[in-house]
């Protein structure tokens, strides 16, 4: 005789549960419980957070806004550059068309953010490179296909040109950053470019004071045989070089404190939450026995982490943004808060959190209903 198990015939059938599943708005709202009521808690560990987010983005602002600030000294050659022909005449910006030699980043000593340089090819053709600072004028955050700008010139009128590259900002010759530069042939065929250059960068291959100063005295002779003493030969100062070396160390100072703040914020998530944890047991232990499986308690207190670290991140970005404000507005500069700034920032702090309640999350989810429920 055969024996089967299950129902008897006729009986019905039970479904098996369905696992329960937390859509985002209401993992959210989950995850914010342990938050509002224990505030002054949750309000003091995400300082740290808010305080390692805000000297990131202080940092990175206040270096572009101060490099904005330089770039605004330029001058405005007989050429011009614009957005569009629409652009009223008048509107310049304060940048220049300089033709420039294959060699040129190299001899100023700046490099490509993005894009190419001038090649054999293209500087014969209406193409263009632009500094760092006419770049940001421009609107153009990044090179696309198909994308132009208007140059003019008093005796040729206006024509598209197509850039091909964005040069990172030069501290040594910051003229090139409001430049767009052309290639020598290219602005002598559609600009009325004479030949002559105005200016000419040099690079010593020796860093050594003896050969820089032989240099110098042959480069008036070498530029203008006939009238050597109609040129000026001049090269970055000793203090210039000291003051962006020490500006780029104490960026990383600031930048190190700020990592420093961020650990110290971690810590304090970590241990926050783990205290949570065990304040509430009883919470566990009765989700637990009403179907909640492992899986959502560790998630409902990653996300907690997650929130808590979210939040200090928020209001350090705000509190970078304003210091960046109210320092550009005291040295009279503009106030620019890059992209790269406060959404490294946030992406640093919820990094930061998902780290540190990584652990508190899977010690809360290994408590079996009977050990949560367990009083003493």
């Amino acid at each position: 005789m055969t024996v089967t198990s299950g129902q008897p015939s006729g009986a019905g059938v039970s479904a098996a549960p369905i696992p329960a599943r937390l859509g985002p708005g209401d993992l959210a709202g989950l995850a914010s419980i342990g938050l509002r009521t224990r505030k002054l808690r949750a309000g003091l560990s995400a300082l740290g957070i808010a305080i390692g987010v805000a000297a990131i983005v202080a940092v990175l602002s206040l270096a572009a806004s101060s490099s904005a600030a330089v770039q605004d000294m330029g001058g405005v050659g007989g050429a011009k550059v614009y957005k569009s022909p629409l652009v009223p005449s008048i509107n310049t910006n304060a940048l220049s068309v300089d033709a420039a030699t294959l060699g040129l980043p190299a001899a100023a000593g700046t490099s490509l953010a993005q894009g190419r340089f001038l090649n054999a090819a293209t500087e014969r053709e209406p193409v263009a490179v632009l500094g760092a600072a006419a770049a940001q004028r421009l609107g153009i955050d990044r090179i696309r296909p198909g994308m132009r700008i208007w140059l003019t010139s008093q005796s040729f009128g206006g024509r598209w040109f197509y850039p091909t590259g964005i040069l990172k900002p030069d501290t040594y010759a910051p003229e090139i950053d409001q430049a767009a530069l052309v290639g020598y042939p290219a602005a002598a065929k559609y600009l009325g470019f004479d030949g002559h250059p105005s200016e000419i960068y040099v690079r010593t291959a020796e860093d050594d004071e003896t050969v820089t100063a032989s240099v110098d005295s042959l480069l008036a002779a070498q530029a203008n045989p006939e009238n050597p003493g109609q040129v000026d030969v001049s090269r970055p100062s000793d203090a210039l070089t000291a003051q962006a070396d020490a500006k780029g160390a104490l960026d990383t100072l600031v930048l190190g404190l700020g990592a420093v703040a961020l650990l110290v914020g971690a810590i304090g998530v970590a241990n926050i939450m783990i205290i949570s944890v065990l304040e509430r047991r009883q919470e566990i232990g009765l989700r637990r026995a009403l179907g909640a499986t492992r899986g959502l308690i560790r998630i409902q207190f990653l996300a907690e982490a997650i929130l808590l670290s979210m939040a200090g991140g928020a209001g350090g970005v705000l509190i970078g943004a304003a210091s960046t404000t109210w320092y550009a507005r005291a040295h009279h500069e503009a106030t620019v808060v890059p992209f790269e700034a406060w959404a490294g920032g946030l992406a640093a702090a919820i990094v930061v959190g998902a780290i540190a309640g990584l652990l508190p999350a899977i010690r809360a989810a290994r408590l079996s209903p009977t050990q949560a429920l367990w009083t003493v």
